[in-house]
């Protein structure tokens, strides 16, 4: 179609996810190497319409084919986001503003990669430092959905997002402070789980912010390769408040009963191809023998306002303190969604303390308006995947912020309550791109979510490029 963007062909990746691509290298049918090449040869491909790749280092991906690392996906290409340190390769964090240096080590979240025995081919892009609910920059091209060049991947994991969905590498690195797992799935028709706090390993920044609202993670196009995903990456210990996922490999028998709400919780209204998406899963779980009804929101105005002012404090902590962390940023050069942030902040600094520990009790209020409830189904998005430059830090930030916060309105509850949740390619526009749906569920009930999934893509197979 005009303005898709992809790379599946008759090579040795095929159409196949992580697990199937892991199965045939280890059976033989396929050679590590030549399953890297073939990934190669697809991001050289597709990366000039797409910019979803930040760095590709073939020589290492080649390396790593001839000394394969054992693990569940043995051999299987991915990337790596691009705010996340692979040892040797730079990381940028999506910033302009500073030339970043050779990583020394890898982080702790891609040694779990590493150690399932996926292949890094390189660096994914990103938004400076992940602010951004698009992956768009102030002089470089922005990272473009596969579905149509012309619409958003979305973020922050965009860059991830756009190489899955365009068949480059079956699942790929991506991590959420704000929705940046469910956001890029939704935009590209991808399975995109957000865990619990603390089941998986995080980085040691993670561990000192006021509130932890980011979660590690991948995006796949196949409900199996993320639950196999989760299964293997989970801490090995557990961690001690947390049931362990384990192997989820089907739909539950058990009937739930699913809280359904359509609007967020800044009142905005969902648009209309949004709803329908939503609408028509809750009929097609209905059919399946669930119990759908609808619920208020879990929480209100305050909550969307506490984690603007939030969201604004970080950007505030990199214009003040990125030049620490990051040697040889110069604050000047920041895009002006970060500076517009940090005004942001500035001009509501006094209601720091109060924001921050409402903000750390939205855990108790989520656990108790999910009670009753196995589980919630709303839009991912309140409304469908804008075009490029609709959020791009060019807009002034007084009609960029207002736009982001309302089309980010359903995510960030589980950022703050630390819950997980599940974006599902379950819609498409009327032009043919996808739409997300998103299922909730309680503190460490991801088994839940990975069953309902698995059902609904057995009833309503997920659409694919190619």
């Amino acid at each position: 179609m005009p303005g898709q963007a992809h790379a599946y062909g008759d090579d040795a990746l095929g159409s196949h996810d992580a697990l199937a691509l892991a199965g045939l290298i280890r059976t033989g049918d396929l050679r590590r190497r030549d399953v890297i090449e073939a990934a190669l040869r697809r991001a050289e491909q597709v990366d000039g319409a797409l910019h979803a790749v930040q760095l590709l280092d073939a020589e290492r991906a080649l390396a790593a084919a001839d000394h394969p690392r054992p693990g569940v996906f043995s051999g299987v290409p991915m990337f790596v986001k691009d705010n996340t340190d692979v040892a040797g390769l730079p990381t940028g964090h999506g910033s302009e503003a500073f030339t970043p240096r050779p990583a020394k080590g890898d982080a702790p979240f891609s040694r779990t990669l590493l150690g399932l025995g996926l292949v890094p081919l390189g660096k994914s892009r990103l938004p400076e430092f992940g602010f951004n609910a698009t992956t768009e920059f102030m002089t470089q091209e922005p990272v473009r959905n596969p579905w149509n060049t012309d619409f958003s991947a979305g973020a922050s994991s965009g860059g991830s997002a756009a190489l899955v969905a365009a068949g480059v590498v079956p699942l790929a690195h991506a991590n959420d402070g704000g929705g940046s797992i469910r956001i890029p799935a939704a935009a590209c028709g991808l399975v995109g789980l957000k865990p619990t706090r603390g089941r998986f390993r995080s980085s040691p920044l993670e561990r000192v912010l006021p509130v932890n609202i980011v979660g590690e993670g991948v995006v796949t196009r196949s409900v199996r390769d993320t639950a196999h995903f989760f299964a293997s990456a989970e801490q090995p210990a557990g961690h001690r408040s947390l049931p362990p996922v384990g192997l989820v490999e089907g739909p539950g028998s058990r009937r739930l009963r699913i809280g359904l709400l359509l609007d967020s919780v800044t009142g905005v209204r969902t648009d209309d191809e949004t709803r329908t998406a939503v609408e028509d899963t809750a009929a097609l779980l209905t059919k399946l023998g669930h119990e759908v009804v609808p619920m208020p929101a879990p929480m209100g105005q305050q909550f969307a306002d506490d984690f603007a002012l939030y969201w604004g404090l970080l950007g505030f902590l990199m214009a003040r303190l990125g030049p620490r962390l990051f040697a040889g940023l110069d604050v000047a050069r920041l895009d002006a969604l970060t500076v517009g942030l940090a005004d942001h902040y500035r001009r509501q600094a006094r209601d720091t303390v109060g924001a921050v520990r409402r903000l750390r009790r939205s855990k108790e209020v989520y656990a108790r308006a999910l009670r009753g409830f196995d589980a919630v189904l709303c839009p991912v998005l309140a409304h469908t995947t804008p075009r490029i430059g609709h959020l791009s830090p060019r807009q002034p930030f007084e009609e960029l912020f207002p736009r982001l916060v309302d089309y980010v309105a359903f995510t960030p509850i589980n950022n703050a309550a630390g819950s997980p949740a599940l974006s599902l390619p379950m819609g498409a526009t009327a032009d043919g791109l996808p739409i997300g749906v998103q299922l909730m569920a309680a503190h460490g009930a991801e088994r839940v979510l990975l069953e309902l999934a698995y059902e609904l893509e057995g009833a309503a197979p997920f659409r694919r490029l190619g």
